[in-house]
């Protein structure tokens, strides 16, 4: 939302109150607190007649600075509110000196100037990152009455804006208008259904708003020096997030925000859906399966779409009886052939729902001002929305899914919760404005609980579209509604890679795009994408996505990408678990891992799968693919040629390939089961040496399917010698993968009790292994 109009003017039918100087500064043990004045206070008449905004900076935990700022503060206390963590036994640091209060948390300081102009500095190891100046902080009144707190912090020379939640507009912030309001706008627009208040700057920090509600941001959009932030109301609390790289930002961002769960580690194999508005039955169903079977395509969930229930009585939770006349039949048969089973659901009941009269006279619903159900016919006739700030409704909700749960359901792909009403009461007061975005926090953790509960820690995971701030804690999400095209694949990446860098560790997308058919090459294109991200699915609109709809060639790619994740997934869910305890998005953007690289500042048709893969998809007929390397040496996985870094790189690739390269210094897990996604990742494990460093320590960790470290290796090259040393391993056979050097001679080390150290050659690769075999 803009309120100036240039330099020097206010827009029409606002009036802009800005602090000038602060007054009567106060230190405290914890906190530190003043007054902003919007005029000089020396003369004791200025005292009378006198609106003021009073500041407070305080420190919920280390590194990370609150500043609350309110003009008016008897308002009505308004939930909901997002859930902060608050650590306790911080040290925090606070102090007065001349022109000066200031507090530390951590590495980061912020200034208040208490003499001359208003300001405020936020120092990170004494390098200013950020602050607020003169005519920066503001209150803002209406012609009709409304207020709004407005804050605009300083944008740097080059220095770039990320995040906002999974926004599919370009990837770098810069000079965009953002309003935090989840909206069911496909891909292809500037709306979103998951809308973050948190952005990541290149100079070194985040800043996260702390209001569930409409939060308005101009960056460099309005002041080109300027990050803008604006909210409704009489309060403003923002936090700056330090951290000493990026990836410490986020770490300390989600460890504010909440930690994303671990997903199953069966969650990471081949999902396949009966797609949207296509017809299907048992018969259709089990088509699919043997299909994949027959053609050697690993398939590891089957993903049931809205017409598992009747049309029209959406959401109901009950089978459609003339299409499945015996669902717990059916999915015992689809389990016994190893498959994990997901059912569509939404948080909206029609009216011609079984459940509609029973939630209405339950007051289990959202309601009007007037006492009686909210409803409307978009998407559903007469459709109501679950009340889920009701105890007794969140109950009752979840008992439908317990019953499914009974029968042999492992996941709800929890979509829709974006078109929740502003004009709606709830049960527990909240308000309505502020429960747009949130409502989807409340739905997606009502059933990611229902799992906990009934399959157990560790086993629940969703396939979620909206999400909140905080939303991260319920995964796995995807991107939505794109077009089966080039540029839709494109931009579903930008928004993933925009998602990743608000808080998110796992993301999905519809591999071959949701709405109409994609040509065979942009199939096959999507494949290699899909199957090179956290979450991988196969799903559309009007027409299934079975590979061999788009012919052969396209059977021998998905076999090809589906196969190779899952021999990837000791890497990968070792990057799982970086997720769940760091916080660290699988799918990082270019700039989180190489922030230092001014290259890698505006990447986004490329990203690092983890901490060691290079994935650049391609997104043309030709096969083409442009990308940047960023300095050191590099391997392809696929290839084994190594090249040196720092420079863009133009290769052409068939359909079996795609830029896939392994940063310098790597160790590369490769499991010895390509079949599926959960299984023993040490029994057989391959761990492949990427071009090692001389005198830099390599690490490695391979979870077990708990999350829990089940291999420890560390490695150090020293002249010809590579050294490994084993901290832990079980007594299982495993070898090394020499790839992308030539200077290795010899191997010794802590090998444990290995009874045999052998050498081969790998015919496919042409390098030498090291098998080492225990009793």
């Amino acid at each position: 939302m803009k309120f100036s109009d240039g330099n020097w003017l206010t827009l029409p039918g606002y009036e802009v109150m800005s602090p000038v100087q602060a007054y009567d500064p106060k230190a405290q043990e914890k906190s530190i607190s003043v007054y902003a004045s919007p005029r000089d206070l020396k003369p004791r008449w200025a005292l009378l007649d006198l609106p003021l905004m009073t500041v407070k900076l305080s420190s919920p935990m280390a590194d990370v600075i609150r500043v609350s700022v309110h003009r008016h503060k008897g308002g009505i206390v308004q939930r909901p509110e997002f859930e902060i963590t608050e650590q306790e036994g911080i040290q925090i640091e606070t102090g007065m000196e001349t022109g000066e209060l200031w507090l530390q948390s951590g590495g980061l300081k912020a200034c208040v100037h208490t003499e001359g102009d208003w300001g405020i500095s936020f120092f990170q190891n004494e390098r200013r990152i950020t602050g607020s100046g003169i005519k920066s902080l503001a209150h803002v009144t209406r012609e009709d009455g409304q207020t709004y707190m407005r804050e605009q912090l300083d944008l740097g020379v080059g220095e770039q804006v990320y995040g906002l939640g999974e926004r599919f507009t370009a990837f770098v912030k810069n000079g965009q208008s953002f309003d935090i309001w989840n909206r069911d706008g496909g891909t292809g627009t500037e709306q979103a259904y998951k809308n973050i208040p948190f952005y990541l700057s290149s100079h070194g920090y985040g800043v996260f708003v702390n209001n569930p509600g409409l939060v308005s941001f101009e960056v460099g959009s309005e002041r080109v020096s300027k990050v803008q932030f604006s909210v409704e109301g009489e309060k403003l609390e923002y936090f700056i997030v330090g951290g000493k790289t990026l990836r410490d930002v986020l770490r300390n961002y989600t460890t504010l925000t909440g930690k994303p769960a671990l997903p199953p580690a069966w969650t990471f194999g081949l999902w396949l859906t009966t797609s949207f508005t296509t017809n299907y039955d048992e018969a259709t169903v089990m088509s699919f399966v043997d299909g994949m079977k027959e053609r050697d395509l690993p398939l590891h969930v089957f993903h049931f779409d809205c017409f598992w229930m009747k049309a029209l009585h959406w959401t109901d939770f009950e089978w459609d009886e003339k299409v499945f006349p015996d669902p717990e039949g059916m999915l015992q048969r689809l389990k016994e052939t190893g498959l994990k089973i997901c059912v569509w659901i939404n948080p909206y009941i029609s009216e011609q729902s079984r459940l509609f009269d029973e939630g209405a006279e339950r007051g289990y619903f959202l309601k009007r001002i007037d006492g009686g159900v909210w409803q409307w016919d978009r998407w559903q006739p007469g459709m109501a929305i679950v009340d889920f700030t009701n105890p007794d409704a969140c109950q009752w909700y979840g008992d439908y899914l317990r019953e499914l749960i009974d029968i042999g359901v492992d996941s709800f792909k929890t979509d829709f919760g974006e078109r929740i009403p502003t004009d709606a009461v709830y049960f527990d007061g909240s308000d309505p404005h502020r429960m747009h975005n949130y409502y989807t926090q409340l739905y997606n953790k009502v059933v990611f609980e229902v799992l906990e509960e009934k399959l157990g820690k560790g086993e629940a995971a969703l396939f979620a579209r909206s999400a909140t701030a905080g939303g991260q804690q319920f995964p796995v999400h995807w991107g939505g509604d794109c077009s089966a095209n080039f540029e839709s694949m494109a931009e579903s990446l930008r928004g993933g890679l925009s998602l990743g860098l608000s808080g998110f560790g796992f993301w999905s997308h519809d591999i071959g795009g949701f709405e109409n058919t994609a040509p065979a090459d942009v199939y096959m294109r999507w494949a290699a994408f899909g199957l090179l991200s956290s979450h991988s699915r196969l799903h559309g609109n009007q027409s299934y996505r079975v590979p061999w709809m788009f012919g052969e060639e396209a059977v021998d790619v998905m076999r090809f990408f589906t196969k190779l994740k899952c021999s990837l997934m000791p890497y990968l869910y070792g990057s799982a678990v970086d997720a769940h305890v760091i916080g660290l998005p699988m799918m990082r953007a270019m700039v989180l891992e190489f922030p230092e690289d001014p290259g890698c500042r505006t990447l986004d048709r490329q990203y690092m799968l983890g901490d060691s893969l290079l994935v650049a998809p391609i997104f043309n007929e030709e096969g083409i693919a442009e990308f940047y390397l960023p300095s050191g040496r590099w391997t392809s996985f696929v290839t084994g040629e190594s090249v040196e870094g720092g420079s863009w790189r133009s290769e052409q690739h068939g359909f079996m390939s795609l830029p896939l390269y392994a940063r310098q210094g790597s160790l590369v897990p490769v499991g010895a089961v390509n079949t599926k996604p959960d299984y023993d990742y040490v029994d057989g494990v391959e761990v492949h040496v990427f071009a090692p460093v001389e005198g830099v320590e390599m690490h490695l960790e391979i979870p077990d399917l708990k999350g829990n470290s089940s291999f420890k290796m560390n490695a150090i090259l020293n002249e010809t010698q590579l050294t490994v040393e084993l901290i832990s391993v079980d007594s299982k056979a495993w070898s090394l993968l020499l790839r992308g050097v030539t200077e290795v001679e010899s191997i010794i080390g802590g090998i444990g009790e290995a009874v045999e150290l052998g050498m081969r050659i790998r015919p496919d690769i042409g390098v030498t292994s090291i098998v080492i075999k225990y009793a």
